[in-house]
């Protein structure tokens, strides 16, 4: 067998490995959207402990994905990158409502930009979970949670480099500085009705004395 049928062959075999490792990756990938999704559904339903075993079961899909894509370095799909930011907006919506340690890349085996563009999402995330708390009279647990997306976005923001880079970073900081402004707008509004509503029982009071 001459170079060049030689060279095909290795290739070809080349080839079909790469093939099936990015369909086991694509396999993995769609498991762990589903489960990170899973989980924060049960973080605001406050099932705390179902929204962790969730996650862990995404962390072993994540890892299997990374697994599979291991042999091949020269496959970088963004379909990866994606999955891994869900799986850390995961972690991170559960840590950010129950006032714990945020997940560090390492923890989680992210890449650098799933990782940050996973936190910024996970901080847009949490504003239903405080708008929950200001619906049931809990104002100082949306203030503890509105802090945490406040100091997220001002620490990702120091991140400026190229969306080619960042994997749009900017956008999502975008995103999260609206969500911030809308979360503080009511938070104040919520804090000032309370404090009228404080006053004008305070008048009844003085009145019925």
């Amino acid at each position: 067998m001459n170079t060049w049928d030689q060279t095909v062959l290795e290739l070809k075999e080349r080839a079909q490995g790469m093939h099936e490792a990015r369909e086991a990756a694509l396999g993995h990938c769609r498991k762990l959207g589903q489960l990170a999704a899973r989980s924060i559904r049960h973080v605001h339903r406050h099932q705390f402990d179902e929204a962790e075993n969730l996650l862990e079961q995404a962390k072993q899909a994540a890892e299997a994905a990374r697994a599979s894509l291991r042999p091949f370095p020269e496959l970088n799909p963004a379909y990866l990158h994606d999955s891994e930011k869900e799986m850390v907006e995961a972690a991170a919506v559960l840590a950010i409502v129950r006032g714990l340690p945020y997940p560090t890349p390492q923890e989680l085996g992210a890449q650098v930009m799933s990782y940050l563009n996973g936190m910024g999402e996970a901080a847009s995330e949490v504003r239903r979970f405080a708008l929950d708390s200001i619906r049931h009279g809990k104002v100082e647990e949306a203030e503890a949670i509105l802090g945490q997306m406040e100091m997220i976005y001002e620490d990702l923001i120091t991140f400026d480099f190229s969306d080619a880079m960042t994997g749009g970073l900017r956008r999502t900081c975008d995103a999260l500085r609206a969500v911030v402004e809308r979360t503080r707008s009511d938070l104040t509004l919520t804090t000032t009705q309370q404090a009228l509503t404080e006053e004008l029982r305070r008048y009844r009071l003085g009145e019925n004395a």
